[in-house]
């Protein structure tokens, strides 16, 4: 009987440590945290599916979960401008990954963009839409690139601090904490691999995105888009920003454009039809991976399948 109630009281003990709430404001980083908490908790993201981080708005509830979080990872305010204010109420730790040490930051404009400026026909230069062939609506020339989950090596700075703070908080799983780090930055090292040998024949062939948002990608494997079709959401370009695309589309002859999901533009069809360009999807966020230890490797392995599949098919 005495066996029985030490056992009974253990298990209570053991069931009111809590596990660490962990809360995250995208997707990615919950894809890291969860290779860090494998078999101890799962992390929470603040983000519902298909909300952009640059436009999102706080609901109270989200509000009540940034307060009551044990730990809350987010990328900065280059990123989540809607999180600074609410941050600034709360008393336990947080973190802006992009303020680590040891990240590798980029900055739009680091590296050299084609511009419609360089086209013959310069009536163009001088129409604000025109330069959204070169730059995205969300991005400032020069500011900070905040899309750095995309980088490997940035991941696994992120994890591992991570991996001190919870444990720091939960000191009784600090060896598992450590155990998972080391097989996450395993599979990123086997995976960086495997990347590198699929894309190796994609340099230099010509695609477009909507969204500038794959520069950190592209910089570790040598690729490079040819263009920025930035488009606003809410407002249909005009017939002259619409020619100058098609016109860019032209020049560059067989080519692959690429938009995120759950949205494609609705300008989409309109720019690529009857040109030898094939239209297809880059998920910079993740949005339908399952959130475990996995999760986060498969999402830099989808992101080489899809541009891999595409223009290996031009």
């Amino acid at each position: 009987m005495l066996r029985l109630f030490c056992l009974f009281t253990l298990f209570f003990v053991a069931s009111a440590q809590a596990e660490v709430r962990v809360l995250t404001s995208i997707k990615p980083l919950q894809l890291i945290a969860a290779a860090v908490q494998e078999g101890v908790g799962q992390p929470e993201v603040l983000l519902p599916p298909g909300a952009s981080p640059h436009h999102y708005a706080l609901r109270p509830s989200d509000v009540r979960r940034v307060r009551d979080a044990d730990l809350l990872y987010w990328i900065g305010p280059d990123m989540e401008a809607f999180l600074p204010r609410v941050l600034s109420s709360r008393d336990k730790p947080q973190v802006a990954v992009q303020d680590l040490p040891g990240m590798t930051l980029r900055h739009f404009g680091d590296s050299e963009h084609e511009h419609d400026h360089d086209h013959e026909n310069h009536d163009h230069a001088h129409e604000h839409a025109a330069d959204d062939l070169g730059h995205d609506h969300d991005h400032r020339p020069g500011s900070l690139d905040a899309h750095l989950w995309l980088a490997a090596a940035n991941a696994k700075v992120i994890a591992a601090r991570m991996a001190a703070d919870l444990s720091k908080l939960d000191a009784a799983n600090a060896e598992r904490y450590a155990a998972n780090l080391k097989a996450f930055d395993a599979r990123l090292d086997a995976l960086d691999g495997r990347i590198r040998a699929q894309l190796a024949a994609l340099q230099g062939k010509p695609y477009f995105v909507f969204h500038e948002a794959f520069d950190y990608f592209e910089a570790a494997y040598g690729l490079k888009h040819a263009g920025v079709f930035s488009v606003l959401t809410e407002v249909q370009p005009g017939a002259r920003h619409v020619a100058a695309m098609r016109e860019r589309l032209q020049q560059t002859g067989p080519s692959c454009v690429f938009s995120e999901p759950p949205l494609r533009p609705r300008l989409a069809e309109t720019l690529t039809a009857g040109l030898p360009v094939k239209l297809a999807e880059l998920d910079a966020l993740g949005g339908t991976l399952p959130v475990n230890a996995a999760a986060y490797p498969q999402l830099l392995e989808n992101l080489a399948n899809g541009l891999s599949e595409c223009l290996n098919s031009l």
